[in-house]
């Protein structure tokens, strides 16, 4: 019996190692400033926005998936303890998600002092041109004095 004593504490720990290495991985934030960027045009700032937004929209998902896992293994390890030691609290989905959102500020901040969208033949935003007025005619000016402005035929325009 004394052996049982001393093998279940250590047959826990070990599972409790085993069941938390299956935990999660560690975030992985992107950088917000890379070196390439001095070189990055707007093609390329175009591309690597697109990406990111993919890179978020898996990670949200796979924050959800990580949420179901976290009340599973919450309700599970009521029954068997253990299992709490594979709850994921490290957060990896919000911190790569706060750091990928960082870098899309400074891709559109870098974007915009490349002038990125200006004359590239695309419309980037729906702009209504003002309505074009018909010029005025202008006002003829006549030299003559009233009296002899009235008798004068009057001026023809030429276009």
């Amino acid at each position: 019996m004394h052996f049982f004593k001393v093998a279940t504490p250590i047959v826990m720990l070990a599972a409790a190692a085993a069941v938390s290495g299956c935990a999660g991985r560690a975030p992985a934030p992107v950088s917000v400033v890379q070196p390439q960027d001095r070189y990055m045009d707007c093609a390329a700032i175009t591309i690597e926005v697109q990406a990111n937004n993919a890179k978020v929209q898996q990670l949200a998902s796979d924050k959800g998936l990580k949420v179901a896992q976290n009340v599973a293994a919450g309700v599970a390890g009521l029954v068997v303890p253990i299992i709490w030691f594979g709850m994921d609290f490290q957060g990896t989905a919000d911190t790569e998600i706060q750091a990928l959102q960082a870098r899309q500020q400074y891709l559109g901040a870098l974007a915009e002092q490349r002038r990125c969208g200006d004359n590239t033949g695309e419309p980037d935003k729906a702009i209504a041109e003002p309505s074009k007025r018909p010029k005025a005619k202008p006002k003829t000016v006549s030299s003559l004095p009233p009296a002899a402005a009235a008798a004068a035929p009057p001026a023809t325009e030429q276009k």
